[in-house]
């Protein structure tokens, strides 16, 4: 599928947010599959009717089986600023994630260790120290709970590979869906029930205060936790 106007959550002259869908890559892996960096690309090449192509420089990323919010430059004044911003981790991001266990409690603080497995392409949480592990911290609340399952916001506070994934299955609610990190049953739709939901920060060239939210996806599962919003 193409990137469309409707897949759009922002633009302006230096960025663009799209509102991804899970099961793309946001770069070129391995699997050789079309990337949403060549799509935006291509998006953009059309929109504006750029016949030697469009600037686009990756910001951040997000697991293949994840949707939601990604950002992406349109300039390279506008790449080199932001990436100052999340270098800086003045950029709060914030996900919905779905579990079917119930959490202890309604609201934690998870602070971790992680060690990231390169065999098995997997991370492992610690609660203590370990060598070659980076420390890892989320919080996280339960919205509301609809036919069994629990909706999360999750406010990631470091930026760790599959920190979020890992942390929630150590404390024992692996995200539905993602059976790499103990969920019983994977999704035919290669996703996890993970959504980057939004991006504040300020814009560090209009220097104005901005929020950027993705709606939930429309797949007959997700869209029916709307109510609990």
């Amino acid at each position: 599928m193409e990137i469309t106007d409707q897949d759009v959550i922002f633009e302006d002259n230096h960025y663009i947010a799209i509102n991804k869908r899970a099961g793309d890559i946001v770069q070129v892996d391995t699997t050789g599959d079309k990337s949403m960096e060549d799509m935006v690309k291509e998006y953009l090449a059309a929109k504006y009717q750029k016949p030697n192509g469009a600037f686009l420089g990756v910001i951040h990323r997000l697991d293949r089986p994840v949707s939601g919010m990604i950002l992406f430059a349109k300039t390279s004044k506008g790449l080199d600023r932001m990436n100052r911003l999340f270098h800086d981790r003045k950029v709060s991001k914030t996900y919905f994630a779905i579990v079917r266990n119930k959490p202890e409690k309604k609201a934690d603080t998870l602070k971790n260790w992680l060690l990231r497995d390169r065999k098995k392409m997997i991370t492992k949480a610690y609660d203590r120290e370990v060598k070659g592990g980076s420390f890892a911290q989320l919080d996280y609340e339960v919205i509301g709970e609809l036919d069994g399952y629990f909706l999360l916001k999750v406010t990631p506070l470091t930026g760790r590979t599959h920190q979020i994934r890992c942390q929630l299955a150590y404390m024992g609610c692996p995200i539905v869906g993602d059976n790499k990190y103990g969920y019983p049953r994977g999704s035919q739709r290669r996703s996890i029930c993970l959504h980057s939901r939004a991006l504040t920060f300020v814009h560090p060239i209009k220097e104005e205060p901005t929020e950027l939210t993705a709606e939930l996806p429309i797949d007959g599962f997700w869209e029916r936790f709307n109510v609990l919003l």
